[in-house]
Formats: C-alpha cells, sequence, structure tokens
C-alpha cells in the first residue's frame, strides 16, 4: 500500500451520515459494531460526533478471529473510558445469550422513565452502525433469527435503511456502512484492507500482504513460524519474509520467482479465516503509543 493517505469516499456514505443523524429521535440506543481484530481501526471517529449523547453499547464482532486475552483488554478499556462493550460472533452465536441483559443494563435509567410513565415493556428501538463488512446484516439476522437483512462477504452490501424485529423486546435500524472520508493512519488503512473492511480492488494486496506479514512477524511470530513452517525470520525484510513463505508453498512461476498475486491472495484469505491462529492487531496500548508518536513529531501512524 502507499504511504500516502488513503481516499475512499463514495457518495452513499455521505448519504448514510445524513441518515444517522435524521433517524437518532427513533431510537432508544445506538449499537456501534466493531470488528474484534482491530476494534480502534474499525471505529468509525464521526459516529461519537454524529450520535451525541445517545446511549451507546459498542459490539466487537468477530471475536472467535481475535486474540481473546486482547479482546479483555479492550473490554476493560472501553468501559474504563464511560463506554460499554461485549465481544461477539455473529457466525458462531457467541456472545449473543448476553444482548439483551448488556442493552438494558445501558439503558436502565431509560427503562426506569418508561415504567413510571406506565408504558413498562416497551420495544426499546436500537439503530446499527458500522463500517462496512463488520458484520451489520449478520448481527441483524442472528439477533431476528431470520434473513432478513441481506449479507454478503464484501462491504457497502446494505446501501438503505431498514428496520427489524426480534425476539428480544428490540426493533433494530440498520444502517449502510459508513467510512469516513479518509485514513490519515497508515496503519488504520492497512488494517482495514488486511481485514476486507475495504474492497480488495482499491489497494495494492501485494503491498498490504507484505505488510501483513512484518505485522504477525512483530506480534504473533510463532503462530506465523507454525502456520508456514518457517525458522528464524528475525532478520527478514517484510518483503524477503513475504516471499520466503510464497516459496514455501511453492507458489512460483517460471524462472523460479515467487507469484506475488497467488502469495498475497492466499496471506490475506488466511489471515482473514483465523488459519494462521487467532490475531488482534492492535491494542490500547499500542493505540495511545502511536497517538502520542503522532502528537509530539508529526509522524503517520
Amino acid at each position: 500500500m502507499p504511504t500516502d493517505i488513503i481516499q475512499w469516499f463514495p457518495g452513499h456514505m455521505a448519504k448514510t451520515r445524513r441518515m444517522i443523524t435524521e433517524n437518532l429521535k427513533l431510537v432508544d440506543i445506538v449499537i456501534e459494531l466493531r470488528d474484534a481484530r482491530i476494534p480502534y481501526s474499525s471505529q468509525n471517529p464521526e459516529i461519537a460526533k454524529l450520535i451525541g449523547d445517545k446511549p451507546r453499547i459498542t459490539f466487537l464482532n468477530k471475536s472467535s478471529l481475535a486474540d481473546p486475552a486482547v479482546t479483555k483488554i479492550w473490554v476493560k478499556y472501553i468501559s474504563e473510558n464511560g463506554g460499554s462493550a461485549l465481544p461477539i460472533d455473529c457466525i458462531t452465536g457467541e456472545g449473543f445469550n448476553l444482548v439483551a441483559s448488556n442493552i438494558n443494563r445501558v439503558l436502565e435509567d431509560k427503562i426506569k422513565r418508561y415504567s413510571e410513565k406506565g408504558m413498562a415493556g416497551r420495544k426499546l428501538k436500537a439503530m446499527i452502525v458500522g463500517i462496512p463488512n463488520v458484520g451489520k446484516s449478520s448481527l441483524i439476522n442472528r439477533m431476528s433469527g431470520s434473513k432478513r437483512a441481506k449479507v454478503e462477504n464484501r462491504p457497502g452490501v446494505t446501501l438503505t435503511k431498514q428496520w427489524v424485529t426480534t425476539d428480544i423486546g428490540i426493533d433494530l435500524l440498520d444502517m449502510p456502512g459508513v467510512l469516513w472520508p479518509k485514513f490519515e493512519d497508515r496503519r488504520v488503512g492497512e488494517n482495514l484492507a488486511m481485514t476486507g473492511a475495504i474492497k480488495d480492488d482499491v489497494f495494492e494486496i501485494e503491498t498490504v500482504s507484505v505488510a501483513l506479514c512484518g505485522r504477525l512477524r512483530e506480534l504473533y511470530p510463532e503462530l506465523l513460524k507454525a502456520r508456514y513452517k518457517l525458522d528464524d525470520i528475525s532478520d527478514l525484510t517484510d518483503g524477503e519474509l513475504f516471499e520466503t513463505i510464497g516459496r514455501k508453498r511453492g507458489f512460483l512461476i517460471s524462472g523460479g520467482e515467487v507469484n506475488y498475486e497467488r502469495t498475497a491472495n492466499m496471506l490475506l484469505d488466511e489471515f482473514r479465516a483465523a488459519k494462521i491462529g487467532k490475531i488482534t492487531l492492535e491494542t490500547p496500548d499500542s493505540i495511545m503509543t502511536a497517538e502520542s508518536e503522532i502528537s509530539e513529531n508529526g509522524i503517520t501512524f
């Protein structure tokens, strides 16, 4: 991926921002869905400004693909900073037995006021927001017990709002996925590309895959070595590590050169499917350190 800022802001993204603002008055709570593998990078920084003081709960989706120890750290971090977070997985169903109780806890005061007004048992309404391909439609289908929302493994499938009822006393308002106009932090753009939040044809997959090799060597070297049967990788550059993995898999073209495209696709596919292992690409500490460096030195993260 080039080091310059990624620009990706289709017209329907601006429309979604307006829809979120216009429909907030219809709901009691906002459910923000993030990717448990990249809880910081998958947070749209505009969401907080758009929803204001509306109650919010964060669902960390795809938790079965993330490092469970790091997920616990993120849940604690979000809680300590005035929020509420719940790890879930829309495919395996992990955490869904706690969805209703967590929403009720966040809305405890509002539910009490409803009761005092003689509106006990009033159905709650929640707006679901998040970046593209984070699993909003899968969340709705899991909560509603049906296939009401269109689901595809590519960003930008939901383009209009839709209401869906559930059997846990909550009506859900699904909103199209929305990204912010640009990613000023290089690593944020890379993380979104690695996890599939950005369409693969928007960036150079070979460049992102090389960056993924470096990230995995830094964070999960033993998982990387075990998956691709590698020995000492400490002295290899990210590019050399990428090529070594391609050779190990036999992805060669005429002349014995590594097939970059095939190697890149394989690495991204295996990372996204957790075949390398359960991996989280960022921690609260790493984010705070990086933000401090940006502030002090003006460098990009």
